[in-house]
């Protein structure tokens, strides 16, 4: 029989308690310490959660960030956090629902590890279990979409110059997560699915990106990240933007999958294939054979 692996994507859906919480703490109501203890019990629910599911592999949920992205927004200053242009969801029935992305105005200085503090405690949670504990961040690429031409000149001149702190920032953070003997690393990239739609190839363009030469430059940072980094598992998570039920972008994987599949370094592909909006599984013709 061949090996079954059950593998969580990251994110489970964070309690309406920690959300409160994290509410209160960031309006001063609660103390950082109390608040850490309500975060911690979230992700002992989480962690509860795979194992009673039966999962090979486990995540903290990521329950101590605002969004999937967030820990780059929380844990590096430069930037205004609902400052940038929104991000709009939307459903088959065209409703709507408007995220308001950070953006960049100031140099990146990161103020502490990305997620270095959730692997330790998921790893002291899984001690024993013979569970593997994945760690998710997001791919540079992602965090293309918070320069803006116009808001983000005085801090970097170009998107390049920024993206350049950003996968210094991203390469660094792998290295610690390798040193605290994490084995498996995912990179998260929807932007890359929003190569495939035309509405959001124009967003890009407002945000003063070119949607022609992301794919090119996305392959580059992405490889930029993990090449060279011994010891873990690297993984690319593709899908097509998902908030409250909604979504941002549509298209089948065709336009960039032998480019992703086969100049990306990444071991393992996880895809979103949910519905009709992902295509068909015509272009997995391309994964390299190991």
């Amino acid at each position: 029989m061949d090996e079954i692996r059950a593998d969580v994507v990251g994110s489970l859906l964070r309690p309406d308690t920690l959300k409160a919480a994290r509410d209160r703490h960031e309006a001063g109501e609660i103390a950082h310490a109390e608040f850490k203890e309500i975060e911690d019990r979230a992700v002992d629910e989480a962690v509860a959660l795979q194992g009673r599911a039966g999962l090979d592999v486990m995540t903290d949920g990521e329950l101590r960030r605002y969004a999937f992205f967030g820990q780059l927004i929380d844990c590096v200053e430069g930037f205004d956090r609902y400052g940038g242009k929104s991000i709009t969801f939307r459903n088959e029935e065209g409703e709507t629902h408007r995220f308001p992305k950070a953006v960049v105005v100031s140099p990146l200085k990161r103020v502490r590890h990305l997620c270095a503090e959730g692997f330790a405690y998921l790893r002291a949670r899984l001690g024993g279990t013979g569970r593997l504990g994945k760690a998710t961040l997001i791919n540079p690429q992602m965090a293309a979409s918070n320069y803006d031409a116009r808001l983000s000149k005085e801090a970097y001149p170009t998107v390049d110059a920024y993206l350049a702190d950003v996968v210094d920032i991203l390469r660094n953070e792998v290295g610690e997560l390798i040193r605290l003997g994490c084995r498996y690393i995912q990179l998260d990239a929807p932007m890359y699915a929003s190569l495939l739609d035309p509405d959001m190839r124009e967003w890009h363009r407002r945000c003063g990106n070119d949607p022609d030469r992301l794919l090119d430059v996305g392959i580059e940072m992405d490889n930029a990240v993990i090449d060279g980094q011994k010891g873990a598992l690297f993984a690319l998570h593709v899908c097509r933007g998902n908030n409250r039920s909604k979504f941002y972008a549509s298209g089948g994987y065709g336009p960039i999958a032998k480019d992703i599949f086969r100049r990306t370094r990444f071991e393992r592909f996880l895809l979103e294939y949910d519905d009709d909006r992902a295509g068909d599984f015509g272009p997995l013709k391309e994964i390299p054979d190991d």
